[in-house]
């Protein structure tokens, strides 16, 4: 049994995973520890899953408008376990897909959890149920250890999940019964989709978020523009508030929410969904014995993955916001290249989208107009509505938004916001343009194919400087 690695990596989620058969590649000997699932929370709990449920939800909601297209479509329902059913198949094959991924490449696979036992060595404990093919406890060596732990749902005192009346992601994924109504606290990625999907699923939802605009990291514009929708889908909205109390009772809980003014309400609910953000899983990994650092429940890296600490390593959620999936592997991909010599690009955070799969999509790269002003920038700012884009019109999906910021000296493209139908999927023409430098001209320059909802992204930046068409 080998006991003796190039790399050893604490966690085989998205960026550890890819870490490894990244260092294979470049001929590192390499092997991850993992303790619960092949894969981590993305494809297990998160990114995949929910989309899993999140696109039942679409075509539930297409169908019950199936008129609107001239079609019909008669006694339209669901079955809750049949949506979470299929939800964790798609699971299930992303993590043998993960487990596939690693063999093929020679990443050995060692079951249980891992502490740091001193500079270059981690003790792994035996764990119940290893899957097979995979090495067991001892104690292993390493030159480089890259900590890729991930982070867990954050909890608040009095909203603490009881797995039953009370909810993390975890537990709403997996429904055992369709709830006639849910609170959902906080309105980030994470609680505005499962507000989505139940909503979509004919839940009465309510979201009570503490700060003054529902999805805070993203443009007040393109939130405004959201808000407005999942009004009129029915989910009601309390800014500015918070909850205060939950009472649970048999089979329901009653929330005390202190909302905008001072003013006080009470709110029964089948159940109460906590999305209050997540926190890096620091704990029990002898992180403190050697001394590396810490900051409010990450660990302190820099653009390369590495700590204060020679030889050990951080990236994705457990090495601090934004908490994305892509970002973890890109992350693991630059932290691997650079201790194998290869000189890479450090992470460049602006550069990194973020994506939320409600319905509405919302999608962002960069500086916010707010950031941007707030950098020095003189800004040119550039707006195109989805109802002037005859692909959104035909596929019934008018109501959107594209927001470009671009640097009005020299033509930067500072920033990209996006909300309606595919903008996930848009997204990257952006990343891609700021990745390259791309100056407004040459944006302007590009030929977008007619006709495709793309078309929104180049009428957004001819609209920033005075050439918009179709508006």
């Amino acid at each position: 049994m080998a006991t003796s690695y190039d790399v050893i990596i604490i966690g085989s989620g998205p960026g550890g995973y890819v870490a490894a058969i990244r260092a294979a590649q470049l001929g590192l000997k390499a092997a991850v520890v993992e303790r619960s699932y092949i894969g981590g929370v993305c494809p297990n709990w998160g990114c995949i899953p929910t989309k899993a449920l999140l696109r039942s939800a679409d075509i539930f909601h297409a169908m019950q408008n199936a008129k609107e297209y001239g079609l019909s479509a008669e006694n339209v329902g669901f079955d809750i376990g049949a949506v979470v059913k299929r939800s964790r198949g798609i699971a299930g094959r992303m993590s043998q897909g993960v487990g596939f991924l690693l063999k093929k490449n020679k990443v050995d696979v060692i079951w249980g959890a891992a502490k740091l036992a001193g500079k270059g060595k981690v003790f792994v404990e035996e764990a119940d149920n290893p899957p097979k093919g995979t090495l067991g406890a001892g104690e292993y060596s390493a030159k480089h250890i890259i900590i890729a732990t991930g982070a867990r749902p954050r909890e608040l005192p009095g909203l603490e999940p009881d797995g039953k009346l009370i909810w993390t992601y975890f537990e709403a994924m997996v429904p055992p019964t369709m709830p006639k109504s849910l609170l959902v606290v906080g309105s980030g990625a994470i609680g505005v989709e499962f507000a989505s999907f139940f909503a979509t699923l004919g839940a009465d939802v309510t979201v009570v978020e503490i700060l003054p605009q529902i999805l805070p990291v993203e443009d007040p514009e393109i939130a405004a523009h959201a808000r407005k929708r999942f009004e009129k889908a029915g989910i009601k909205i309390h800014t500015e508030a918070k909850v205060t109390k939950l009472d649970k009772g048999t089979d329901d809980v009653t929330a005390t929410l202190e909302l905008k003014g001072g003013k006080t309400e009470t709110l029964k609910v089948d159940r109460v969904i906590s999305a209050v953000g997540v926190v890096g899983n620091i704990e029990g990994l002898g992180l403190e014995a050697l001394g590396v650092k810490t900051d409010r429940g990450i660990v302190v890296a820099d653009g390369l993955g590495r700590t204060n600490v020679d030889g050990i390593y951080a990236i994705g959620d457990v090495a601090g916001p934004p908490m994305l999936a892509h970002k973890a592997e890109h992350e693991g991909v630059v932290c691997v290249e650079a201790i194998a010599g290869n000189n890479p690009h450090a992470m460049d955070k602006l550069k990194i989208p973020g994506c939320t799969y409600c319905n509405p999509q919302i999608a962002s790269v960069g500086l916010t107009e707010a950031k941007a002003k707030e950098a020095g920038h003189d800004l040119k700012v550039g707006r195109f509505p989805f109802m002037g884009n005859g692909k959104a019109v035909a596929l019934g999906e008018a109501d959107g938004l594209v927001k470009t910021v671009f640097d009005a000296k020299t033509g930067q493209l500072l920033g990209a916001h996006m909300v309606g139908a595919e903008v996930t999927e848009l997204i990257q023409g952006f990343v891609v343009a700021m990745n390259l430098e791309t100056t407004e001209q040459e944006l302007i320059d590009s030929v977008f194919p007619h006709p495709t909802i793309s078309e929104t992204m180049h009428e957004s930046v001819l609209d920033a400087y005075g050439r918009v068409i179709h508006t």
